[in-house]
């Protein structure tokens, strides 16, 4: 049985490059992904390259808060 806090949690990675654009109107969205990464062998927040579907290339995908 699971004791206390979980090991592996899910996160929500979002992209770094849409965020500014999502001000202006040429940005349909932002770009999201969900996963999940163990706590203790990586305490900090998450960053992966991912696609991104809103500016057709490989950009840098953050941890955000749920």
């Amino acid at each position: 049985m699971a004791k206390g806090k979980d090991v592996r949690i899910r996160v929500i990675l979002e992209c770094t490059s849409c965020v500014p654009k999502g001000i202006k109107k040429e940005s349909r969205g932002i770009s999201r992904y969900i996963t999940q990464k163990n706590r203790h062998n990586t305490p900090d927040r998450l960053e992966l390259r991912k696609f991104c579907r809103y500016c057709y290339k490989h950009t840098i995908h953050g941890e955000i808060k749920k």
